[in-house]
């Protein structure tokens, strides 16, 4: 076995992480490669600094391609969100939601491809499928976050886009400290809804310590927050074609109308202030009874509240509303402006409340067999429960088909932000913030049949979801003395996951239906200027929904669509692997790294609902499932080869693959019959009564062979450069495709029949679901870089900065007949750069992240999710702060104060049809959030 002496950069850079020891790369090294007092001077340094040294040390020492982060101090990672830190590495995207970066992309991938983990465990999120919603996990508790670009056979998150680790303290190792953190946070814009605040909080605790002679270590970590967001935002529905031959047209003198004009087909704009709430508390219990034993327990507990008003307008536009209209501008196929001469303004007081409780535990006991082998095992579960009640209530100026109510004419301009409504020429303009005018009733004729075409007068989504996740794991590792090979690792893991979604649903009627009612108690008036119109009233609907001021009708008995959502899934992986350690010199150059073999079998099964409309519209359903079950083979080969000194080329191959999105291996199918008796009695499937869409049980995971290539220079203690090449090769995607199907399992005798009770000539049509097998590509380029100032000259001592670009192209197959082709998060480019100053104490930075348009999900009907284009955009964020450890004042030794600011460009979210950028589906614009925040460690 040749042994090879760490660099003196390494070393040094271990020395100063071993307080955060909780990267396995640093632990390892505390055994084999303890640095020499005499050799290497230890500078102790805190601050970004001694987190950009960590960082590097775990990066250098990996075997494979990583990024890392590393908290500067016990609980204080650089950013309030561990998104908003993941978000500026590079080859990693932040999206935001709600305002709020949530969403991680790797290489392209967004967070449904990407793997997470909690110290090397797969982490539930609290979304609608794989992915983890970042921002709501404390930073408080983190230590170091690894990004591995590159997989390694032990690693069960082999995702397509990569895996992120996040890892905490390992007390034993740490040092002892009781750090308490505030901080007041405070948005730039005012709440727009009067029973919003714009301030929030955040508290929290970070004990660690060591007892019993040093072989009991705990660290505990309580947290609790309330955070604002401020948002206005603009929705257009869609951008049908004007019909040229329609009687509700005019055009104005002047203004041409080409055939396939896009007009827009309605909106709704609100004004949103949003609460999220959340208490976490979190321990590790590390216990070393004697060398040959260590044993770690860790809990991690959170309960998130988000409260929400979105207030404003919901009103229908030209092609799919009832109202005569004039065309006034039209731009290269698009029209800009347009009068109309009435319509029944729907006032909306929307309340949305997301409750979320995630639990998870880990039991790891780690036995050293002898000098060389170590035996360990290690068991967890995990499981979140999420519940989302969104209540609509509806008002105007009075119930539809009352008598003599006024109607609201418009008239808007197209801008970039969406339309901007301006006084109509002839009309007067109905003003819906006079309490004696607005009526709590719903001013347009909806509702279901079963509760008459004009008594909805709202309605509520109310989708619950459960997920379960535990693992057992058994691993062998040791030394080996086969040449190049100097070590060996195997062992064996077992998952089972379960996720069950149950859509619930109701249409809301007002007590005084068929007649409507005065508002109970007003709160105030919401303004919505930034679309022109002065404002609306606002009131509580989801205290009077609570109240059981509404009577409810179940949407069960008449939408397909709720138990068509409603399913169970569960997946059961085992995993077995190994992996092979290497360690040679060729030629003088220093060759390490690992090649390793994961086999997974997995069996997936679910259960559902088919789901269909009878003549008279209520829905019919069966219980329906399936499943199946097959064997993945992962092969996975790192190599970083140090021909000089701190100087690296890495080379990772390796097949990957990301399990299935858990919505779309539900079994159910909403099967869609035609009543005419004409398509009952076709033999042509063409013309046939039968469609559908559904989910699909059988799913392979998406997969994808992959090559990545890697140069790093790493000149200093915190300065490198780094050029990373991959490329996906993407051999199994899923698209939604339209496949012809059989409909036997789903015909109902008594139902699906002509009107003389005859059966159907045909059983087949045409059904959309999700379907595998396609294929296609991604890669790109990475640059980045690290330069502390003092490199240029001695003055610039304490200044710093870090940047990168990434570069991205890729597609996959479209279904037949569709001309999607895009990643879900792919952004052709992105770009971050933070610059900072730190000395004495007195520390500054500024980060800028910049990424260009992307593929993304919204919610729609039914909370249901639905695709579109995000285009991207830059966002720019400040700090300043001062440690008073530095400032010779012994009573404030300890205290660090720091304020910063986020957004402070007031970066917009902009959405829009994908087909033409000014086709806007979503403008939301959030202002700038401020924190005073207060760190201090006794």
């Amino acid at each position: 076995m040749t042994q090879f002496k760490p660099s003196l950069i390494k070393l040094a850079l271990i020395s100063s992480g071993l307080a955060f020891a909780s990267a396995p790369a640093v632990a390892q090294q505390q055994d084999s490669a303890q640095p020499d007092d005499d050799m290497v001077e230890v500078i102790q340094v805190s601050g970004i600094r001694s987190s950009l040294q960590r960082a590097q040390a775990i990066k250098m020492d990996s075997s494979s391609i990583v990024e890392a982060l590393s908290a500067e101090d016990i609980g204080k990672l650089p950013d309030t969100s561990i998104a908003e830190s993941l978000a500026r590495l590079p080859g990693l995207a932040g999206e935001r939601r709600n305002g709020r970066t949530s969403g991680i992309s790797v290489r392209g991938f967004n967070e449904n491809y990407v793997g997470t983990t909690l110290n090397g465990r797969e982490l539930l999120g609290m979304g609608d499928n794989r992915g983890v919603e970042f921002d709501l996990y404390p930073t408080e508790i983190i230590s170091n976050i690894v990004v591995y670009k590159t997989p390694e056979a032990g690693m069960t998150t082999q995702n397509i886009g990569g895996s992120i680790d996040l890892q905490t303290v390992k007390p034993l190792f740490a040092e002892s400290t009781l750090t308490v953190n505030g901080t007041y946070e405070k948005n730039a814009e005012d709440s727009a809804n009067p029973d919003f605040d714009n301030d929030g909080h955040r508290v929290s605790v970070n004990f660690v310590d060591q007892f019993a002679d040093d072989t009991l270590g705990v660290a505990i970590t309580a947290a609790t927050m309330e955070s604002p967001r401020q948002e206005r935002q603009f929705r257009g529905w869609g951008y049908p074609t004007v019909d040229l031959e329609s009687d509700k047209l005019s055009i104005a003198d002047g203004v041409n109308v080409p055939e396939d004009t896009a007009i827009l087909g309605g909106h709704d704009s609100f004004a949103r202030s949003a609460m999220m709430e959340r208490d976490s508390l979190a321990a590790v219990i590390q216990w070393r009874p004697s060398e040959k034993l260590d044993i770690q327990f860790d809990a991690l507990y959170i309960d998130f509240v988000e409260n929400d008003a979105r207030r404003g307008l919901e009103e229908e536009g030209a092609v799919w509303g009832p109202s005569d209209f004039t065309v006034t501008g039209v731009d290269n196929g698009l029209v800009t402006s347009y009068t109309t001469e009435g319509v029944y303004s729907i006032i909306r007081n929307d309340v949305r409340e997301q409750d979320a409780e995630l639990t998870t535990f880990g039991l790891n006991a780690e036995y050293l067999l002898n000098d060389d082998w170590t035996l360990t095992a290690d068991i967890s579960t995990g499981q979140v429960d999420k519940t989302i009640t969104d209540v609509e209530s509806y008002s105007g100026v009075g119930r539809a088909g009352t008598e003599g109510r006024p109607l609201t004419s418009r008239t808007w301009e197209m801008t970039d932000e969406g339309v901007m409504f301006s006084d109509h020429p002839t009309n007067d303009t109905i003003d819906l913030t006079d309490p004696s005018l607005i009526r709590l009733a719903g001013p347009q004729a909806w509702g279901a049949p079963i509760v008459g075409a004009d008594a909805q007068d709202g309605f509520v989504n109310k989708p619950e979801f459960e997920e379960t996740l535990s693992s057992y794991r058994f691993d062998l590792e040791g030394y080996v003395d086969w040449g190049i090979v100097t070590g060996l690792e195997a062992g064996i893991i077992y998952s089972d996951r379960e996720k069950s979604k149950d859509n619930n649903g109701a249409y809301l009627t007002g007590p005084a239906y068929p007649g409507d009612d005065e508002i109970p108690d007003v709160l105030g008036v919401v303004p919505l200027d930034f679309i022109g119109i002065n404002g609306v009233l606002a009131y509580d609907a989801l205290g009077l929904y609570n109240s059981g001021y509404y009577s409810t009708t179940d949407a069960e008995l008449v939408q397909a669509d709720r138990l068509g959502d409603t399913y169970t899934v569960n997946e059961e992986l085992t995993t077995l692997y190994t992996k092979l350690k290497l360690d040679t010199e060729v030629s003088g150059i220093y060759i390490r790294g690992n090649v390793g073999l994961q086999v997974v079998h997995a069996d997936q099964q679910s259960s559902g609902f088919s789901t269909t409309l009878n003549r008279s519209g209520r829905v019919d359903s069966v219980a329906v499932s399936g499943g199946t079950d097959y064997t993945d083979v992962l092969p996975t080969l790192n190599l970083a080869a140090e021909f000089t000194d701190n100087q690296f080329v890495r080379l990772g191959l390796s097949k990957v693959l990301t399990r299935p999105r858990m919505d779309d291996m539900r079994p159910n199918t909403q099967v869609t019959f035609s009543f005419n008796d004409n398509q009952i009695l076709s033999n042509d499937i063409d013309n046939g009564p039968w469609s559908g869409s559904s989910g699909n049980p059988d799913l392979k995971p998406y997969e994808a062979n992959q090559l990545d290539l890697a140069y790093e220079n790493y000149f200093a203690d915190s300065g490198y450069v780094a050029v990373s090449f991959f490329y996906k090769d993407i051999k199994n995607w899923h698209r939604s495709n339209s496949a012809l199907a059989d409909f036997s399992d789903d015909y109902i005798p008594e139902i699906h029949q002509t009107s003389e009770g005859e059966a159907p000539v045909l059983f087949e049509g045409e059904v959309s679901r999700p379907t595998d097998g396609y294929e296609g590509f991604v890669r790109g380029w990475e640059v980045q870089g690290s330069l502390p100032g003092d490199m240029i000259h001695d003055s610039l001592e304490g200044f710093g900065v870090f940047a990168s670009a990434t570069f991205l192209d890729g597609y996959a197959d479209p279904a037949p007949g569709t001309e999607e082709t895009r990643i879900p998060g792919l952004s052709d480019e992105n770009y971050s750069m933070t610059f900072f100053y730190e000395k004495s104490g007195f520390e500054f930075r500024v980060s800028a992240t910049k990424r260009s348009d992307y593929l993304t999900e919204t919610r729609g009907v039914s909370l249901a999710l639905s695709d579109s284009t995000n285009e991207g955009g830059t966002f720019v964020d400040a700090q300043i702060g001062y440690d008073f450890s530095e400032s010779g004042i012994e009573s404030l030794d300890g205290l660090r104060v720091t304020l910063q600011g986020q957004n402070l460009t007031d970066e917009n979210d902009l959405q829009t049809s994908g087909a033409d950028g000014r086709q806007i589906i979503t403008y939301q614009s959030y202002g700038a959030n401020y924190l005073l925040a207060f760190n201090y460690t006794f």
